[in-house]
């Protein structure tokens, strides 16, 4: 088993960030940053667990529940992670997005 606490803890403050984050930051591509991050994420999971089986898309909830889509996806990623690579590479997408998102 893969210790995940890292990227977990990534994501939380990045949600974290993302609720504080006021509408106007969120509207500016921050949300849609998130949520892209989710939609990756989500994709990784299934193809982990489901290899073979066309990954479902996570449906865009809206601004204010980005945060929520990020967390969701990163712990069911983490469920299904089985080495420090797919960690590392998970951090990065983690990283680069909340880069990219300013928050």
């Amino acid at each position: 088993m893969v210790d995940t606490t890292r990227l977990t803890q990534a994501v939380d403050h990045f949600a974290d960030r993302l609720r504080a984050a006021p509408q106007s930051r969120l509207q500016r591509g921050a949300a849609s940053e998130a949520l892209g991050l989710a939609r990756e994420l989500a994709r990784r999971a299934q193809m982990l667990e489901a290899p073979g089986a066309e990954p479902r898309e996570m449906p865009d909830a809206g601004m204010f529940a980005a945060a929520d889509q990020i967390t969701v996806a990163v712990h069911d990623l983490a469920l299904v992670l089985t080495d420090e690579g797919e960690v590392e590479d998970a951090l990065r997408l983690v990283a680069e997005a909340q880069k990219r998102a300013g928050v």
